[in-house]
Order: structure tokens, then sequence, then C-alpha cells
């Protein structure tokens, strides 16, 4: 009975450390919400304030190094400057782990589609994309963004070019 009673304790508590999300999850998660909405209000400055100072970013470009908080900060104004009307539609916001333990850590992640306008060229895009958020004293300061960016300029470099020879 003893043995027994010991055994159910731990399946108690095994389920109840692997259910449920980090403490952290759900303001991670209306963070990277709000860093999304200040994105597609073009609010670059109020973005910044939310990068933490040693961000590491893994950045869609082939062959690109991780960038560091100016890396992402430029990116964020090349993007505000080359589309018009972007909008973010998520499909789903998961709980991020550990690398090391597989353990929720806090972190944030989502699955979604992103439509704006492309100036130079007046084509719309659609892109999936993934993107993960780890926060550091409240503040972005590692994660990345995963989407065809290459296809996506492609398409519109064919656009841009038929565009400037007329």
């Amino acid at each position: 009975m003893k043995n027994l009673f010991k055994l159910l304790m731990m399946v108690v508590i095994l389920t109840a450390c692997s259910t449920g999300n980090h403490a952290d999850f759900e303001k991670n998660t209306a963070a990277a919400k709000k860093y999304f909405e200040l994105h597609q209000a073009e609010k670059s400055a109020e973005m910044f304030e939310m990068i933490h100072d040693d961000l590491e970013w893994h950045m869609p470009v082939y062959g690109s190094e991780m960038a560091d908080a100016q890396g992402l900060k430029d990116a964020i104004l090349n993007y505000q400057t080359a589309f018009e009307n972007m909008r973010f539609t998520a499909d789903y916001w998961l709980p991020g782990v550990d690398e090391t333990t597989g353990l929720q850590d806090g972190s944030t992640r989502v699955y979604g589609t992103w439509t704006a306008d492309h100036v130079a060229s007046g084509k719309s895009v659609k892109l999936s994309s993934y993107h993960s958020f780890a926060f550091t004293d409240g503040k972005i300061s590692g994660g990345g963004d995963w989407f065809d960016f290459g296809g996506m300029m492609n398409s519109l470099a064919s656009e841009t070019e038929t565009a400037k020879e007329e």
C-alpha cells in the first residue's frame, strides 16, 4: 500500500509538472503579440524598446549569421519601408522549451501568415511563417523568423523590374 501511494504521488507530481504552461508563458505571449501589433502599425521606436540589448536573432535570409539587436532593428526598418498594410494572422501560439532540458521555459512561438503590399511593385504578398521569442528581464532576448524570404523577394523582383521599366 505504501509503494502504491508513492507511485500515485509520483504520477501526480509528474503530471502536474508536464501539463500547464510555464508561469511566464502568458505574459511573454502577450508581449510577442504586442511586438507584432507595433510592427503592423510601423511603430519601430516602441518595438525597439521591447528588444534586449544582448539579443541573438535568427534571420530568415539564407546563409545569414545570427543578428544582434541592431541587425534586427535594421531589418524591421527595412520591412516597414518596403511594405505597407502589414498584417500577421496567427494560426496558434505554443509554449517554447529549453533546448537542453525540453522543459517549458516561458518562451513562446507562433505559426501564422503575413500579408502585406510591396511598395516598389504594388504586389501583395502572403507568407507562411514561424517565429519564436525568448525573454530576459521582460524583453525579447532571442528567437527568430523562419519563412521563405528568398522566394518572396524573388517573386517581387520580377514585378519590381517590370515596374521600373515602364
